[in-house]
C-alpha cells in the first residue's frame, strides 16, 4: 500500500498576522462579521495549501486557543463567565482575557514550547455537555470547498491532565468516565457528519505518567474504540517518547498512531518490538514541527524505510503541529542566502512531507541526491564558527559563575535605600502605535537616526515621569527602542539572523518573530547602555538595566542543532556578561536579567531535568557572575507552575526574583517556602495578560497573602510581567492602585 502523508496541524494567525489584527479590531469595535470573514478566509487558504497531502487536518483553527475551544466544546464555561450574560463569542473572549471584575482563566505554557494555553477549571460539581456547532460548521465549510477534513481534538487524558482542579484534593481523573461519554457522543456525531478519521492529540504521554494514569489511558481508548458509531482513530503523541504509554496504545484497537521521531528517534526500535503495530498505520513524524531547519531528506527516507518494514502501513507527517513555526520562507528575501538555504517554514515543511511520500512510494534516490547538493551540514558552514568565542567558552572557570554570598550582597545593597515592600515594574511600558511608528519611519527613511533617537528619548522621559509621579521605588526606562525582548538582542549579536514575516503565535493575538541562531554568538558592542544611562540621568531613583537572559534567548529563538544547547547558552551568557559589566561601569546599581522561559525548556521527563537545570542555571550565573556585591541583580520568570524548577530558581542566586503569580493567587509562594528561599521575591499582583485594572482592594489582598509567607523586607510588589501589550490608561490606573495598596499595607507594618 502507498505511504500516506499528512501534517498534525498548521499555523492559524495568517501569514501577515491577519487574525491578530482582526481580533484586536473586534475587541475595539465589536464587528463580529469582519472577524468571522477573516477566520473563513484564513481557513480556506490553509486548506488550499494542504491539498497535496493525503489527509488534511481540521479543527486546528482557533480564535484564541485550542484548549479554550474544548472548554466550550464540552460545556465547561465556569459560572462566573456564564453569569455575565454575554454572547457565546464574547463569553469565549472573557474566559481568555477577563472582563470587569471577573478574572480570566489561568494562562500557562503548552508543554515545553513557547505557545500558551488557557487552563480549564474543574471542580466537584463539574458536568459536561456537548456543544459541537463550531466543529461541525468547519467540516461543512470545508466540504463545500471540496475538502474532506480529519478533525483534530485534544485527547481525553491530555485534556484532563492539563486542567486545573479548583476543588481541594479533586483528582481530575475521577471525571474521566463522564468526559468519555462526551467523546463517544462526539465521535458518533462526526461519524454521522461523514468524517472518516479523527485525530486525538495526547502529548501528555511524553511526560512521566503514573500507573493510574496509564490505566486511565487504556480505559479511555478501550472505551472509545468500542463505540458503535465512530470514525477511525489516529492518536498523535509528540514532543518526546511516549514511554510506557506506547505499548498501552499499541494494545488498543485504535487504527493509527503518530509518533515524534525528531525528538525520539529511538522509537523506531521500540515500535519494531510491538507486534500489534504490524496491524496499524503508524505515522512517522520525521519533519520537525518545532524548528526551522530543513529536513535531511536522505536520513528521513532511511528512517521511514526501516519503519515501513515493521508496521501495518506507513504514514509520513510532521513531528507535531506546524503551529510552532512561521508560515512561508519564500517571503524572506532579506535573509543571507547561506542561512536561508538551510531553512524550511510551514509551507516548505508540507512540501517536504509530500516529497518524502513520493520518495518512499516511487524513487527516493533523486531526493537523496538533492539532499547532498542543497544542504550543507551545519558543522561544515563557515557561518557557524568563531574560534575566539569557542576558546572563551572553553576557558570559563567555576568561579566565573559565582558571586559573593547573598548576605554580603544584601548588606552592600542597603545603600540603595529601598523601603520594605519595594515597588517596581518588570521592564516594558506600552508599545503604542506611535512607538512602533518611530521604528517603521526609520526603516523607511522618513526620519534620520538622530530624529529616531530623540523621539525614543521622549518616550523614555514619559515613562520615568509617570513612575516618579506614581511613587515607584525602582524604575525602568520602558524599552521603547525594543521590538521584542529577544529579537532586539538578536539583531545586535553576531550569530543570529532575523526575519521580516516569520511570525509565530504565542497566545491569542500575541505573536513573536523568533530569531534564528545559526552561528557562534558574540557581542560586537554595548547594546542597552546608552538608553539605560539616559533614563538614569532623569532621576535620582535607581533605574534597572534590562537584559534578556541566555536561556530565554535560546527558548525564544530557533536554535542551531549541531552542538549542545549548554555550549550555545554559555556563548550567549558571555555576551551578556560583557553587557552587565558595561552597565555597571556606566553607573547602573540594579540590573535585571530576565529568564521567563526557564520553566519552558524544562525537559518533560524527570530523568532529564537535572542536567538541564545544571547548564541553564550555570549560564545565568555566568552572565551575572561578574556583578559587584553592591549591584542588585534581579531576574523575572513567567507563567506559574514553578514547582518543577524551584531548585533552579534558588540556584540562579539572584538578589530579587519577580514571578508571575496573580492568576494563580500566589500559589508559587508555597513552592518557594518549601525550599527555604531566603532572597528577595516579587510575586506579581497585577495580571497584565488581561485588560482589567486591578482594584486597590484586590492588590492589597494579594500583598497580604504574600506577607503570610515572605517577610516585608524581602517582599517586592510588582506586576506579573512587562506592560508592553497594555495601553497607557490601563497602566497608569493599575500602577496607581498597586502603589496605593502597597502604601496602605506598608503603613500597617511594625
Amino acid at each position: 500500500m502507498n505511504t500516506l502523508t499528512t501534517v498534525l496541524g498548521y499555523p492559524r494567525i495568517g501569514p501577515r498576522r491577519e487574525l491578530k489584527h482582526a481580533l484586536e479590531t473586534y475587541w475595539r469595535t465589536g464587528d463580529q462579521d469582519a472577524l468571522e470573514a477573516t477566520g473563513r478566509r484564513l481557513r480556506e487558504e490553509t486548506w488550499q495549501q494542504l491539498q497535496g497531502l493525503d489527509s488534511v487536518p481540521g479543527n486546528t483553527f482557533s480564535y484564541y486557543d485550542q484548549m479554550l475551544d474544548h472548554v466550550q466544546l464540552f460545556g465547561l464555561t465556569p459560572a462566573r463567565f456564564r453569569q455575565l450574560g454575554l454572547s457565546p463569542l464574547d463569553t469565549y473572549f472573557a474566559m481568555a482575557r477577563g472582563r470587569d471584575d471577573v478574572a480570566p482563566l489561568e494562562l500557562t505554557k503548552w508543554f515545553d514550547t513557547n505557545y500558551h494555553y488557557l487552563v480549564p477549571e474543574l471542580d466537584g460539581t463539574t458536568t459536561f455537555g456537548l456543544e459541537p456547532d463550531k466543529l461541525l460548521g468547519e467540516l461543512a465549510e470545508a466540504r463545500a470547498l471540496g475538502v474532506e477534513l480529519r478533525p483534530v481534538l485534544i485527547g481525553p487524558l491530555t485534556f484532563l491532565l492539563l486542567s486545573k482542579a479548583t476543588t481541594p484534593d479533586l483528582n481530575v481523573l475521577t471525571l474521566l468516565e463522564p468526559l468519555l461519554d462526551q467523546y463517544v457522543e462526539l465521535l458518533a456525531v462526526l461519524d454521522q457528519a461523514g468524517s472518516g478519521w479523527v485525530q486525538l492529540d495526547e502529548p501528555a504521554l511524553a511526560q512521566d505518567r503514573t500507573p493510574a494514569e496509564l490505566d486511565a489511558l487504556l480505559r479511555a481508548y478501550d472505551r472509545l474504540t468500542a463505540a458503535p458509531d465512530r470514525p477511525n482513530l489516529l492518536v498523535a503523541t509528540y514532543f518526546g517518547d511516549p514511554g510506557d504509554a506506547l505499548p498501552v496504545l499499541a494494545a488498543t484497537a485504535i487504527e493509527a498512531l503518530a509518533v515524534d521521531l525528531v525528538s525520539a528517534p529511538g522509537l523506531v526500535r521500540r515500535i519494531a518490538e510491538l507486534p500489534s503495530l504490524r496491524r496499524k498505520t503508524v505515522y512517522a513524524g520525521v519533519v520537525d514541527g518545532r524548528n526551522v531547519w530543513r529536513t535531511r531528506l536522505g536520513d528521513a527516507v532511511s528512517i521511514c524505510t526501516d519503519l515501513r518494514a515493521v508496521v501495518g502501513r506507513l504514514g509520513i507527517s510532521t513531528s507535531c503541529s506546524l503551529l510552532h513555526v512561521p508560515y512561508d520562507l519564500e517571503v524572506e528575501d532579506e535573509l543571507d542566502p547561506a542561512v536561508r538555504d538551510r531553512l524550511a517554514f510551514a509551507r516548505q515543511k508540507v512540501d517536504e512531507v509530500v516529497l518524502l511520500g513520493r520518495a518512499i512510494n516511487e524513487d527516493y534516490g533523486v531526493l537523496v541526491d538533492l539532499e547532498r547538493v542543497k544542504r550543507r551540514l551545519p558543522n561544515e558552514s563557515d557561518l557557524l564558527r568563531d574560534q575566539a568565542v569557542r576558546e572563551r567558552v572553553t576557558g570559563v572557570r567555576p568561579e566565573d559563575r559565582q558571586r559573593v554570598p547573598y548576605e554580603e550582597r544584601r548588606t552592600a545593597q542597603q545603600a540603595l535605600g529601598l523601603p520594605a515592600l519595594a515597588t517596581t515594574t518588570i521592564g516594558s511600558f506600552p508599545q503604542t502605535a506611535d512607538v512602533r511608528r518611530i521604528r517603521t519611519d526609520l526603516r523607511a527613511g522618513r526620519i534620520t537616526q538622530s530624529e529616531h533617537d530623540e523621539r525614543l528619548r521622549t518616550e523614555i522621559r514619559r515613562a520615568i515621569e509617570l513612575q516618579e509621579e506614581l511613587g515607584l521605588d525602582v524604575l525602568v526606562h520602558g524599552e521603547p527602542e525594543r521590538n521584542d525582548m529577544v529579537q532586539y538582542f538578536a539583531e545586535r549579536l553576531d550569530g543570529f539572523a532575523t526575519t521580516r514575516l516569520g511570525w509565530v503565535q504565542s497566545y491569542g493575538s500575541r505573536c513573536v518573530r523568533p530569531p534564528i541562531l545559526h552561528g557562534d554568538v558574540s557581542r560586537p558592542g554595548p547594546i542597552t547602555v546608552g538608553w539605560t544611562s539616559y533614563a538614569q540621568s532623569l532621576t535620582a531613583r535607581p533605574v534597572k538595566g534590562m537584559l534578556t537572559g541566555p536561556v530565554t534567548i535560546l527558548a525564544w529563538s530557533f536554535v542551531r542543532d549541531d552542538q549542545p544547547l549548554a555550549t550555545t547558552a554559555d556563548q550567549v551568557a558571555l555576551a551578556l556578561r560583557d553587557e552587565v559589566a558595561d552597565l555597571v561601569t556606566a553607573g547602573s546599581r540594579v540590573v535585571q536579567v530576565d529568564e521567563p522561559a526557564l520553566r519552558e525548556l524544562l525537559p518533560l521527563r524527570e530523568a532529564d531535568r537535572k542536567a538541564y537545570l545544571d547548564w541553564s542555571v550555570g549560564a545565568f550565573r555566568l552572565a551575572t557572575g561578574g556583578a559587584p556585591a553592591a549591584v542588585q541583580v534581579h531576574t523575572h520568570l513567567c507563567y506559574s507552575e514553578f514547582g518543577a524548577v524551584i531548585t533552579g530558581i534558588d540556584g540562579l542566586d539572584a538578589d530579587v526574583t519577580t514571578i508571575e503569580a496573580a492568576r494563580s493567587r500566589m500559589e508559587v509562594l508555597g513552592d518557594l517556602g518549601s525550599i527555604g528561599f531566603r532572597r528577595g521575591v516579587g510575586p506579581g499582583v497585577y495580571d497584565i495578560h488581561s485588560p482589567r485594572v486591578p482594584s486597590t482592594d484586590e492588590v492589597r489582598a494579594l500583598i497580604r497573602a504574600a506577607l503570610a509567607v515572605v517577610p516585608a523586607d524581602r517582599l517586592w510588589v510588582n506586576p506579573d510581567c512587562g506592560l508592553k501589550t497594555r495601553d497607557w490608561p490601563e497602566v497608569r490606573d493599575s500602577l496607581r492602585n498597586l502603589v496605593s495598596a502597597t502604601r496602605e499595607v506598608r503603613a500597617t507594618l511594625g
